[in-house]
């Protein structure tokens, strides 16, 4: 159970991804801005504003639909998986927290993630995958870990950081093909050309930077916390490095990537591997640094 000193230990965790998640907002609508001003002056920046915050209030309230949209899942009764829930419902009451939605996406992947704007408007996904490959106790230790994703506002900014990343793409593109002089040119503005060029790398760069590593080892902390144990989340997230490895996951939008328990795109990278600069700038730290922490008791109220 979450204990007041663990609360405590979070709470500046919960504040710092609250302004991380109002600056990302803040830089969407700008981009929005800039891509209108892109189109014409006046007019332009008039429709880019109007763009902005349509996508900046979308990007907070349905940041849950899209993501679950994206996943293709559907949402189960506990009728349908009495154990998915009768699992989800005893950590939801020794962490204090409303139920979220439960879905299962058909992803052969084992893989989960969770999404939402804060605990009372939040969802969990779990792939096929991920239930038919592990056992319940491997599965309790997963669905705690997303959980505590909900609880430290995790879900929010990733979801917001995602929309933040499509949008300077969607920029960089439109600057892309913006003709010359306006009138009757040909070809790519070449001041425009260079912000392509600049942005569009940058685009992955600021989605990784946005979301810190560190959330996944604040989750896994939280997750061993509340179960009193970590090693059921170290052994499920063995398996789920092994299989992200082998196994394609289908479907999956690169922006929604960093959501996952595990990076689900590691199987359609060049052998399964991420190289030097990918793992410099990848959105999760080393499965083998977590299932260290988790093993040695490095969580707090711990070592």
């Amino acid at each position: 159970m979450f204990t007041a000193k663990c609360w405590f230990q979070m709470y500046p965790v919960v504040m710092w991804n609250t302004v991380k998640t109002l600056f990302l907002l803040s830089l969407l609508g700008g981009l929005c801005v800039v891509a209108g001003g892109l189109i014409g002056q006046q007019a332009g920046l008039v429709i880019g504003l109007c763009m902005g915050l349509l996508l900046i209030g979308g990007s907070y309230w349905f940041s849950d639909k899209i993501a679950i949209k994206s996943a293709r899942a559907s949402q189960v009764t506990a009728e349908e998986m009495p154990q998915y829930y009768a699992i989800m419902e005893e950590l939801c009451f020794h962490a204090g927290m409303p139920m979220p939605k439960l879905y299962v996406s058909s992803n052969p992947q084992p893989n989960a993630f969770a999404t939402g704007r804060n605990p009372k408007n939040s969802a969990v996904c779990v792939t096929q995958g991920l239930l038919s490959s592990m056992d319940w106790d491997e599965v309790r230790g997963v669905l705690a870990h997303e959980l505590c994703h909900i609880r430290n506002r995790d879900v929010l900014i990733c979801s917001v950081a995602a929309a933040v990343g499509t949008a300077i793409t969607f920029v960089a593109n439109m600057a892309m093909w913006m003709p010359f002089g306006g009138r009757g040119s040909r070809g790519g503005h070449p001041y425009a050309q260079l912000l392509f060029a600049l942005l569009a790398p940058m685009a992955a760069l600021l989605i990784r930077l946005a979301i810190s590593r560190s959330r996944e080892f604040q989750a896994d902390a939280s997750a061993a916390e509340l179960m009193g144990d970590g090693r059921p989340l170290a052994d499920a997230l063995i398996r789920l490095e092994h299989y992200s490895q082998r196994v394609p996951s289908f479907g999956v939008n690169p922006n929604q990537a960093s959501a996952y328990i595990v990076n689900p795109l590691k199987a359609q990278a060049a052998g399964g591997s991420l190289g030097g600069f990918g793992r410099l700038f990848s959105t999760h730290p080393s499965t083998e640094e977590r299932v260290r922490r988790l093993e040695e008791g490095v969580w707090y109220g711990q070592k």
